[in-house]
């Protein structure tokens, strides 16, 4: 029996280093026994003769995205199940990790998933609060990860929050960020961060007044935000009370006279027409648009936001019933959810311009609520005006499309996004361009594991357009 001792809970490249040598010693799956450091275990000597470096394995590139993931899961069983995988794809069963019904795949699958979930509760579900350390500022959260996330979701934090020096305390290690270099240090216990501070209050009555009655689902919420992150969330005391007196609060909601929503001052006339030839001179121009119907029943048009010379730009499909009382673009839920992807991929959205195919909001409505339809062709096509406007103002060097609408109007394209998705093409001009879904078909799809699946191809094809543009990547 060979004894491997790895250095740390989520050392991937000791992992890689111990298995090469194994794999080329022949040494079979049982006769491994793997251990974490800390552990009575004897270290891993290279297994090869006269001690040369165990040559490169050939996998395929499924395994490399499994094994990242998977090796952070707490299970102690994790080294020996990627190492089966190794052996079995070594062993002539390449299409091993295409067999969604495998056992070992399966299982696999979920550990993957389970630490993905994990990061993203973490990014989601984490607080920082103030602190005043020598007489300087500093930002210190406590989180309980359920498995080895520290290192993996470093990154976020430091792209999310590059200007402030913060820590994060967790039983397992803790991260310190002072605006330059990052620092690990081992765990700490909940007592030694801070209880509160002077923000509490105002977050507190933020969410209260933030707080949906007839949307309240608690055994969605617990599903989404378990009960386990409450206590280190400031407002995780409301939720009891609100969850109450939800009932109540959407029975007067119903009871209360419909009103349709009431139509926006014309941007004219409220703002004042901007100069010609900017992106505020367009804005007016829209706001007296009549090139197709869709002005008559929506409350405003909305036009684009962000910096004139955005080296990205962002087309989605047309504003939603949140956006269209607004008057601002991806402010409604699939905006939020937009929102979280750009930062998981490291984009800050204030150096990108965010618009929209069609300005006005098409809907049907249906009782109380107004649903969204979707815009026909001559619609996307009377407004690729506007469209081309924007984009001829701001010359970007990548453009970035949000769903078949926007990519119709971008490219021209009318047939389904799997042909274009997720690879660099052409658009209109020459321009440089990505396709990818709209964040709101993300929030159609019904079961949970399809949806992180598309989640996190999401946020893959977001960093493809940070890798072609860096400008536009937070920090």
């Amino acid at each position: 029996m060979r004894t491997v001792r790895i250095a740390r809970p989520d050392d991937l490249d000791g992992f890689r280093r111990a298995a090469r040598g194994l794999i080329a010693a022949g040494a079979e799956p049982e006769t491994v026994s793997w251990q974490e450091e800390g552990e009575s275990a004897l270290p891993f000597g290279d297994p090869l003769p006269g001690g040369a470096a165990a040559p490169p394995l050939s996998v395929p590139k499924r395994f490399h995205a499994l094994a990242e993931p998977v090796i952070c899961h707490r299970d102690p069983e994790r080294f020996a199940l990627l190492y089966t995988a190794l052996w079995r794809l070594g062993r002539g069963e390449r299409s091993l990790l295409q067999d969604a019904t495998n056992p070992l795949v399966r299982r696999l699958e979920r550990m993957a998933g389970a630490v993905d979930r994990d990061e993203h509760r973490m990014t989601a579900f984490l607080r920082f609060r103030r602190i005043e350390t020598d007489g300087a500022e500093r930002f210190v959260a406590w989180f309980e990860p359920e498995h080895h996330i520290l290192r993996r979701a470093a990154p976020f934090f430091i792209g999310r929050f590059a200007a402030m020096r913060w820590s994060i305390l967790t039983p397992d290690g803790s991260l310190h960020w002072d605006g330059g270099a990052l620092e690990i240090s081992p765990g700490m216990r909940r007592e030694d961060a801070p209880d509160e501070d002077a923000l509490e209050a105002t977050w507190g009555r933020y969410y209260a007044a933030t707080f949906n009655p007839a949307r309240a689902n608690p055994a969605m919420m617990q599903s989404e935000m378990p009960k386990r992150y409450w206590r280190n969330l400031p407002e995780a005391a409301l939720i009891p009370e609100l969850l109450d007196g939800a009932a109540a609060r959407t029975r007067a909601m119903i009871a209360a006279t419909a009103e349709a929503p009431r139509k926006a001052i014309p941007a004219p006339e409220l703002h004042g027409p901007g100069p010609a030839g900017t992106l505020a001179g367009v804005a007016s121009e829209i706001a007296a648009c009549r090139r197709c119907p869709l002005h008559g029943p929506a409350t405003q048009p909305v036009p684009g936001e962000g910096p004139a010379d955005a080296p990205v730009v962002f087309v989605g499909e047309q504003p939603g019933d949140q956006e269209d009382l607004a008057g601002r673009v991806f402010v409604g839920p699939a905006g939020q959810l937009f929102n979280r992807a750009l930062a998981e991929a490291g984009i800050d959205r204030a150096r990108i311009y965010v618009t929209n195919a069609v300005k006005h909001f098409k809907y049907e409505v249906r009782g109380k609520r107004r649903i969204h339809q979707k815009p026909n062709s001559g619609e996307v096509e009377a407004c690729r005006w506007w469209v081309e406007r924007e984009l001829g103002l701001i010359r970007p060097r990548l453009a970035v499309a949000l769903g078949a609408t926007a990519a119709r109007a971008l490219s021209g394209h009318a047939g389904p996004l799997s042909g274009l998705r997720g690879r660099p093409l052409r658009f209109r001009d020459d321009l440089p361009g990505l396709v990818t879904i709209h964040p709101s078909y993300l929030l159609r799809l019904p079961d949970e594991a399809a949806r992180e699946a598309e989640h996190r191809r999401f946020v893959a094809e977001l960093r493809q357009a940070a890798a072609l543009v860096p400008e536009i990547r937070c920090g």
